[in-house]
């Protein structure tokens, strides 16, 4: 085989080396990072102004020293609606849904659905929509909204 020929047969076999090894990496719906944590789907059941809201979370839980304490439900102007607290981490539950309501919007209102961990503040992957219609994945700026941080209803505390 000449030079050439090697290395082709070199740089073609490393490049698909390289991108077999790298493509599993790009698996968003298995890969979450250190602290960060997303909302995986919102769906409603209910009537105007009494909707109960199912939020699935995927969040690198390890404990009351890191987990997902709160998801709640805001204006696109950053008002609070409604807040679902979290009580315990789900260390051992990942991905997981909770409920939480009564949601009080209309059918047509847009609004976002985002999510607090106790230690590294809101997540940026949110999803937005209305009851009419439905939920996708939206990505909210950097420190939209933070002063809801300290808006009650708050988390008193971490059972587990």
């Amino acid at each position: 085989m000449k030079l050439s020929n090697k290395l082709s047969f070199f740089l073609y076999f490393s490049i698909l080396l390289f991108s077999c090894s790298n493509s599993s990496d790009n698996d968003s719906s298995k890969d979450i990072s250190e602290n960060t944590a997303k909302i995986v789907s919102v769906t409603t059941s209910g009537n105007e102004n009494n909707y109960s809201f199912n939020v699935g979370i995927l969040s690198p839980d390890t404990g009351c020293s890191q987990y997902a304490n709160w998801w709640e439900v805001i204006t696109e102007g950053g008002d609070l609606i409604y807040r679902r607290i979290l009580g315990h981490s789900h260390v051992n539950e990942q991905p997981f849904v909770r409920s939480g309501g009564s949601v009080k919007i209309k059918e047509d209102q847009i609004v976002i659905v985002r999510l607090h961990m106790n230690n590294t503040k809101y997540s940026v992957n949110t999803y937005k929509g209305s009851i009419l219609k439905g939920f996708s994945p939206f990505k909210t700026i950097d420190k939209f909204a933070t002063e809801l941080e300290n808006q009650d209803p708050l988390p008193t505390g971490c059972a587990f």
